[in-house]
């Protein structure tokens, strides 16, 4: 399979991961919205909360990372700096949500 198949077919299987995982985060957004602070921390103290908000971490920049590559692939022109621009971006891509369930996993959230 060509390799720009290969991210088109992820683009769309993590747009549809994405919608549902966005529409629980809007509603629960919404809802802890009023709640004070206990509520709040025990609500993403759940761990089925918990799972579901690293899913939803981790599917938007993984989409956000195939999308941005798809833009370097469009506008940079100079192989070298597409290759190191693309490496680093997935390097953050991994980096980024992982420092962000670490954080929320380890201060109790």
């Amino acid at each position: 399979m060509i390799n720009a198949t290969k991210k088109w077919i992820f683009l769309k299987v993590s747009t549809i991961i994405l919608i549902p995982l966005m529409i629980w985060f809007v509603i629960n957004f919404v809802s802890v919205y009023d709640q004070n602070y206990n509520q709040v921390i025990s609500f993403f103290s759940d761990q089925i909360v918990k799972f579901i908000l690293s899913l939803l971490l981790i599917m938007a920049f993984f989409h956000t990372a195939l999308t941005i590559s798809e833009i370097f692939e469009d506008y940079i022109h100079n192989e070298k700096i597409k290759s190191v621009a693309n490496k680093l971006l997935y390097f953050f891509a991994i980096i980024f949500p992982l420092i962000t369930i670490t954080v929320l996993l380890k201060f109790g959230l």
